[in-house]
């Protein structure tokens, strides 16, 4: 069972490993930043309160980043993926907007796979000029249907 809950303080390690980890087991994504920087920024993430993270059994297995309707980040650990935990992350956010934006890479077919599977649209295309990787990318939305 999946529980979800504000990230703390305390949570910004598991939080920096999760992100780590993604980027050492994705070959085509660059590593820009050490797992200190990770760390680091995941704990600026949570000071902000822009985090929510998932556990199971009590350890963190993922969590979600989310600033109003812009979805910052949505990281699974290896682990856990594939077993509903991003999707139960994801229906946590999309109860609490109308409306969310998002950017994911074009090499990540998995997430684009599982946007859209959740009812996101694709928006716009980059060459990825405009990110810290240089990898072209694409802007997603999603709009909650009227009732």
């Amino acid at each position: 069972m999946t529980t979800l809950r504000a990230a703390r303080s305390t949570d910004a390690g598991k939080v920096g490993a999760i992100l780590s980890e993604f980027v050492q087991t994705t070959a085509w994504m660059p590593r820009l930043h050490s797992g200190a920087e990770d760390i680091a920024h995941a704990g600026q993430l949570i000071a902000a309160g822009l985090v929510t993270v998932a556990e199971q059994k009590g350890k963190i297995v993922g969590f979600i980043a989310t600033d109003g309707q812009d979805l910052d980040a949505l990281y699974v650990a290896e682990t856990a993926r594939r077993a509903g935990v991003g999707e139960t992350l994801l229906t946590h956010v999309r109860s609490q907007q109308d409306r969310i934006e998002l950017w994911t890479f074009q090499a990540n077919t998995p997430a684009q796979q599982f946007y859209l599977k959740h009812g996101f649209v694709e928006v716009t295309r980059t060459d990825g000029v405009g990110n810290d990787e240089g990898l072209p990318d694409i802007r997603y939305s999603w709009q909650r249907k009227a009732q």
